[in-house]
């Protein structure tokens, strides 16, 4: 029975994940195309230090909505329908950028692709956090991870070749982003449906149907059987259920994760890689290079970490991060303040990027994904990423002016003290997940 309840159909779950964690890849376009839009952006609408904080992190504020728009939607309606929403929003958004003809009007669009880019950030690690088996569920979670990065790369190379083509080059940048958003809504359709959102929704043949693709028989059996114990006589999920005692241990975790994968720092040298290179003395061709670059050394390293996440497992993982940012910013302040030569700024710099990768970037979002119990996943997991997003809106809001007021080396300084506070955080508040079902890691992360 035991070898049963194990088997499961690998290329089945990987199919589907891979479709639901392309939401991660439009997070990652709209992550990146703004570093190569910049320098145009600032011509065009004349902006300064304040206005092109804001601009950039008005996505951000726009995440912070549709987190809370997905967490309630999916707990009621079902993880698939907001997938497909959050495409459809993201095609016209793209657009609307494009055609922006005013700084106000720009804003507006950047905001409204947020909400879809918010809503997928939740929805896509959720729904494969909920169909993947325990044995397999980081290295497919972190699938979305490796989307988010292969969006950045791809557009940070779209952003390179299209430079060239005059003062309206960024338009092109932005309006490319509807052909992932299609191809995104398209593959949705094909999606079923979340099981453990259908046990709890009553719907036990057609999870029992889901289930016995993903795996066999007796895996859909003892999963259904699984779900329905964890969920027990809960009631509907609201607000008030992540403050309870019981609950708050996960809740704290989950938070102070989400909102230290953003203050950690390496969020700037995404999306400022321009404003970094330019304040040594590098033009704007090597400027996107970089921003190429540090793509490339994304995707090989978050690579990495899909075939070490269920090995080496999450903790591990994360103090090493975390500790290895908090030395790599101090080298990187110390060559930015003596304006040492932009190839040695790049080597720390990417340095710095492999260490995220490996680690604190796919590692929080399968945290997140993980940790609450069934009841409340979807509320408590919009709320943590809401947390996110809002402190990538700290972070990128006031990059632009502690820059401009201590130089652009000093914020990095900041962000080593934070990776600090944030290995002290990991080493003695975060238990180990891997390996793990969603309903033993509630009895763990659960205090009764």
């Amino acid at each position: 029975m035991t070898n049963k309840i194990n088997s499961f159909n690998g290329r089945y779950i990987v199919f589907i994940s891979f479709i639901s964690a392309l939401g991660g890849y439009l997070f990652g376009f709209d992550f990146a195309v703004i570093s190569g839009a910049l320098p145009f952006l600032r011509n065009e609408f004349g902006l300064n230090e304040w206005w092109e904080g804001f601009l950039t992190g008005s996505l951000a504020l726009g995440c912070m909505l549709g987190c809370l728009l997905a967490g309630r939607s999916a707990d009621t309606y079902g993880r698939k329908p907001g997938l497909m929403f959050s495409a459809l929003i993201f095609a016209v958004s793209s657009i609307g950028m494009a055609l922006s003809g005013s700084l106000t009007m720009f804003i507006i669009m950047r905001f409204s692709a947020g909400i879809g880019v918010g809503m997928a950030s939740i929805l896509s690690p959720l729904y494969i956090a909920e169909i993947s088996p325990a044995q397999v569920r980081g290295r497919n979670v972190a699938i979305n991870q490796l989307t988010i990065v292969i969006g950045i790369l791809v557009t940070n190379l779209c952003n390179y070749f299209l430079a060239d083509n005059g003062p309206d080059a960024w338009r092109w940048m932005f309006g490319l982003g509807v052909v992932p958003s299609l191809l995104f809504f398209l593959g949705v359709i094909f999606l079923p449906e979340s099981p453990r959102w259908q046990i709890q929704k009553g719907f036990l043949d057609k999870a029992f149907k889901t289930l016995s693709k993903i795996g066999a028989e007796a895996f859909a059996e003892n999963t259904i059987a699984e779900v329905k114990k964890s969920i027990g006589t809960a009631t509907k999920p609201t607000l008030s259920m992540i403050f309870e005692k019981s609950v708050r241990p996960a809740f704290v975790v989950g938070i102070t994760l989400a909102i230290f994968q953003q203050l950690c720092g390496i969020n700037v040298v995404f999306n400022y890689t321009s404003t970094i290179f330019e304040s040594v003395g590098a033009n704007l061709d090597r400027q996107l290079f970089e921003t190429v670059a540090i793509g490339i050394v994304n995707l090989a390293f978050t690579i990495l970490a899909m075939t070490q996440v269920d090995k080496l497992g999450r903790k591990p993982l994360m103090l090493i991060g975390a500790a290895g940012l908090s030395v790599a910013y101090l080298v990187i302040a110390y060559l930015l303040n003596i304006h040492a030569s932009a190839n040695l700024i790049s080597l720390f710099i990417l340095v710095a990027i492999a260490l995220y990768s490996t680690s604190i970037a796919p590692v929080t979002w399968v945290l997140i994904s993980e940790i609450f119990p069934n009841r409340i996943r979807g509320i408590a997991s919009s709320i943590s990423i809401v947390s996110l997003w809002g402190a990538y809106f700290v972070l990128v809001f006031t990059f632009p002016i502690l820059a401009k007021v201590i130089g652009t080396y000093g914020p990095f300084y900041l962000y080593s003290a934070i990776c600090f506070a944030g290995f002290i955080f990991i080493k003695f508040k975060v238990k180990e997940t891997k390996g793990q079902t969603l309903e033993e890691l509630e009895s763990n992360f659960v205090s009764h």
